[in-house]
Formats: structure tokens, sequence, C-alpha cells
């Protein structure tokens, strides 16, 4: 929520909002910017003016939120690591097996299993069932960090598998030689 609203921020420059700052975040996510806002969005908003990522000025009447230059060294170091990362697990050749990361992870840590599902979507994985999730290129040391990351690591399993029936839609997905 905080990259999200950071990097919102940045994009518009400096956001005129009204008292409080989910105000600002309502007006976003009308643009489609930032799809949830309140609560979360007021906590993110104080947590990025906290570290020094945003501040609050008054400018003829008007609340304006401003992004800082920490904020944006922050935004191009976080785009930097997204980038390598894709870089790196995507070497040039498949090795022609499948990686699949299956979780349990309880209901009553449903927040947990949410991150984990954001996380694996956002970086690239495929989902064959709600909590089976494939990739064709070496991610162990993801996993591992993930699951060190979210305190997961007795509900996560990390496979690699030589072969999957039927798996052309999959190769297909990743643009994989059939």
């Amino acid at each position: 929520m905080q990259k999200a609203v950071l990097g919102a921020i940045s994009v518009a420059g400096i956001l005129a909002v009204g008292v409080v700052a989910p105000n600002a975040l309502q007006v976003l996510g009308k643009l489609g910017i930032v799809k949830k806002f309140g609560d979360k969005s007021r906590k993110a908003t104080s947590v990025l003016a906290r570290k020094g990522y945003i501040k609050f000025e008054d400018v003829g009447g008007r609340r304006m939120v401003r992004i800082t230059s920490s904020g944006r060294r922050f935004l191009k170091v976080e785009e930097e690591k997204a980038r390598l990362l894709n870089a790196a697990m995507r070497p040039k050749h498949w090795d022609r097996r499948w990686r699949l990361v299956i979780f349990d992870v309880p209901e009553y840590r449903k927040g947990i299993r949410n991150r984990l599902r954001r996380h694996v979507v956002s970086f690239g994985f495929l989902r064959l069932q709600d909590s089976v999730w494939i990739y064709p290129y070496d991610c162990e040391e993801l996993v591992a960090l993930l699951k060190a990351d979210l305190k997961i690591g007795k509900d996560v399993l990390y496979a690699i598998v030589e072969r999957i029936e039927n798996d052309s839609w999959i190769k297909k997905h990743f643009n994989l030689p059939r």
C-alpha cells in the first residue's frame, strides 16, 4: 500500500488534499490509481510521512502532500530491485523443468496467505489451483526469501517437476518451446 501511495503521489507530483490524507486517496481511487483506501491508506500515508518519503504543506489555504527527495530515491531503488529480480528470474534457456509452489496457510493467517499470493503473481507465477502456482525457471532462493520474510516456512512447499501432463497451455502462457 505504501508503494502504491508513494507511486501515485510521485506520478501526480503535488496533490491537493483535504484536511486528512485519505480524501486524496479517495480521489486517486476514483481515478483507478489506488483501488483500496480508508484505514490502510491512512496508515500507509502516516508511515510514509514518518519515514520522510512525503511531507504535508499548506499552500494557499489548501493542504498539499509532496514526495520528498528521499521518497523519490526509495521508489528508484524499489524499481531497480524489481527490474533486477525479473532479469535474474528469466534465464535465456528453459531447462524443461517446472517449479511448483504449493502452500497451505491456515485461515487465521489469511492476510499472510493473501500477501503470498500477491507476491507470486507479481513475480509472474501462473496459478494452477488456488494454492498451487507454477513457474518455469529456478526460483528456489526467491521462495526461500518469501518463506522467511512471511514466516511461513512450514506452510509452503517448493517442488521441481520434470513433466506435467497437458502442459501445452502452460508453455504457451510462458512463451516456451513446445
